[in-house]
């Protein structure tokens, strides 16, 4: 089978469904009497998050003494 078949029936399925729901939708419709049926609300932006405030002061030193440079192993070491 082609690709453009492939895609050709790809839309007869899509649309079969598109059809069968509209069916669906109607018959829930008249089952509820006449009433449409409820939509779930579509998702809004996420809450922000509290903001934390991080100073432009240098952090202290004494933090990275017993530290390792991330990648290049151990400072009495050659990197590879």
């Amino acid at each position: 089978m082609s690709q453009q078949d492939e895609l050709t029936a790809m839309r007869q399925h899509v649309d079969e469904l598109t059809r069968r729901v509209g069916r669906l939708e109607q018959a829930l419709e008249a089952a509820l009497g006449g009433a449409p049926p409820a939509r779930p609300a579509a998702p809004g932006p996420p809450a922000p998050r509290d903001l934390v405030t991080i100073p432009d002061t240098p952090y202290d030193s004494t933090l990275w003494t017993d530290s390792d440079d991330e990648g290049l192993g151990a400072r009495d070491r050659r990197a590879p």
